[in-house]
């Protein structure tokens, strides 16, 4: 059981910039990949950004340009670096393992808000 533990959500003004925080309980390296995930009130949970283990990314075009992930491996921890913030990339961001093609999991969330 892989444990993700997400941090540094919060209010911010547009234009304004967070990072959030992805620790895990096991050795990403050893993973697929890591990605970010966002669910906004009334909306699907969707694909923010995914890194894999060969450190290939992808991001959703609304975030192109304006958000980062990138991993520290020795701190089992992915990151995400959100800048230009917008009122739309309000929404709950969930950090998803990869961790084998049986296996994947979850953590519990870190809300982000965006208004002035």
């Amino acid at each position: 059981q892989v444990q993700l533990v997400e941090s540094g959500g919060g209010l911010v003004q547009p234009g304004g910039s967070l990072r959030l925080s992805c620790a895990a309980s096991e050795n990403i390296f050893s993973f697929n990949g890591m990605g970010w995930y966002r669910q906004a009130p009334g909306k699907q949970r969707e694909l923010v950004a995914a890194l894999t283990r060969g450190a290939n990314t992808n991001y959703a075009d609304s975030v192109k340009g304006r958000f980062t992930i990138s991993r520290d491996n020795a701190k089992n921890t992915v990151y995400l670096q959100m800048n230009s913030l917008k009122p739309e990339d309000k929404a709950v961001y969930y950090c998803h393992a990869d961790v084998s093609p049986m296996y994947e999991y979850w953590g519990q969330g870190t809300q982000v808000t965006v208004s002035s």
